[in-house]
Parts: structure tokens; sequence; C-alpha cells
């Protein structure tokens, strides 16, 4: 099993890709020691883990304070011996599909502060301990904009270029002591609960705001989230051994450019080329 032995550390694991992400490390042969703000979520994701065969423990941690974080990875090291892979998936809340001109500065700022403070906390606890242990692997998510100008995406944006360059500069200095960094950079998952939600709310718009994302794609398809647990598995993993301070994009292309203009399928018959 890929992640046999090691132990990891996820905060956010209530929500719809932490519980993906939890079970995908959990069935690779991880320990899972899940985290969010209610029990009641984190416990439902550790009895589903455990049920499948796996291990998972479920605690109640606040990824914004730092007291709660230190505490709980001292319960883990002292539960389980090593923190070997960290990765922070709490909602950023922010406010998008408004213009920035008429943004207010608390919305604005939101995101940048929960998701710069939740990582640097989250990822800075980690790396001491793998900085003692001389490994591990922190793990961090972004989205589109943090490589393309994508407009309505409020502090979003910015939150996504800071944590990114977070995670390179966190890489630079940890790497000698042979821990890794890195960044996923997704394109949004259609079947994630923000999403789900926003389509039964807003049947009409969402159809269209989904539409319009995979047609900026250069695969004219979104990542689902079981992608982006895949991707996390294989960087967690010895696999990608050599893969530090650097953001893999998961964006199915999109920050590559903007590729609305391509046809969404093109069928050759012949000398004929048929685009629709």
């Amino acid at each position: 099993m890929q992640l046999h032995n090691k132990n990891a550390v996820i905060y956010g694991a209530g929500g719809s890709l932490g519980r993906t992400v939890a079970r995908t490390l959990a069935m690779a042969g991880a320990r899972v020691f899940l985290t969010g703000h209610r029990r009641e979520s984190v416990q439902s994701v550790a009895d589903e883990i455990r049920t499948a065969g796996g291990q998972a423990e479920a605690d109640v941690v606040d990824a914004l304070n730092k007291n709660q974080i230190d505490e709980h990875l001292s319960r883990v090291i002292a539960t389980a011996g090593s923190v070997d892979i960290s990765f922070c998936l709490i909602d950023t809340q922010s406010v998008q599909d408004l213009p920035l001109i008429d943004m207010s500065l608390e919305d604005f700022l939101r995101p940048v502060t929960i998701g710069l403070q939740s990582f640097f906390l989250t990822a800075t606890a980690a790396g001491k301990i793998m900085q003692q242990q001389r490994s591990g692997v922190i793990l961090s998510l972004t989205a589109t904009p943090g490589g393309i100008g994508y407009p309505y995406t409020g502090g979003f944006a910015p939150a996504c270029t800071a944590m990114e360059c977070f995670s390179q500069n966190l890489a630079s200095e940890l790497g000698a002591y042979g821990v890794r960094a890195v960044n996923i950079r997704s394109a949004g998952s259609p079947d994630s609960r923000v999403f789900v939600d926003a389509i039964r709310q807003y049947p009409g718009v969402m159809n269209d705001v989904l539409d319009s994302m995979q047609n900026d794609t250069m695969l004219k398809a979104l990542p689902r989230m079981q992608d982006i647990a895949n991707i996390a598995l294989f960087l967690a993993s010895d696999l990608a051994a050599m893969i530090t301070g650097v953001t893999v994009d998961a964006t199915a292309g999109t920050t590559a450019a903007l590729n609305y203009r391509a046809p969404k399928t093109i069928a050759n018959a012949g000398n004929n080329i048929i685009a629709s």
C-alpha cells in the first residue's frame, strides 16, 4: 500500500473534499487523523473509514487556533509517533460572482485571512515536527485564479496566489531536511458540496456557470473530487519523492490559457472537420 505506516492529519475533513481525500489516503494505508469544527461531521468520516477497514481518528480542532493545532499534533505524536502528511482543506468563506469595485473590504480580505492563517499555522506546526523527523509532506489546495486572471473571484484569487507562494517558500526552507511542500491547483469540482448546494438552489444559473467553467478548460471537463484526492495520494507517496516547491496544475489546462474559443467536440469525417 502506497501510504503504509504513514500518519496523515487533515484539517477540514468534514467537508466534501476533505472526506474524499481522507477516504482515499486511508484506503492507501495511511492512518488518518481527521479534524474539523464539529465532531459529528468528522466522526462520521472516521466511522465510514473504519467500517471500510481503514484507520481513522476524529477530533475537534480549529485550524485558525495555534494552541489547538499544537495540542492536537502533540496527541498525534504521542499516539502514532510521527506526522507524515499535513493537508489543510478548511473553507475560506469567499464571496464571489461580484465585481471587485462593488465588494466590501471585509468580504475581500476574509478568504485571504482564513486561507493564509490556517495554512501558515497548520503547515508550520507540522513543519517543525517533520524537520526533526527529517521527512514529511505538506499539501495545500488552491484553484484556477491562482494561475490566471479570472474575473469575479473576489479575494479568493489573491488568497490562492499567496498560498502558492507560501508553499513554494516553505519547500525551499524545509527541503534540506527531507520535507516536501506541494500545492494542488484545482479548476473546481462540480460534485463538491458548494457546487451541489448551489445547483440545487439555482439550477438555471449554475448550469450556465458550470458550462462556462468547463468551456474554459482544454479538456472541456472539470476535475471531480476523486481526481483531486488521487493527486493528493500520489504527491503524499514515495512515487513523488522528487516533487516539491511546485504547484501541480489540475485545472484541465485552464491556467495554460483560457480555451473557450476551442470547440467542445471535433469529429473528423474524411477531409471534413465538423465542430460543435
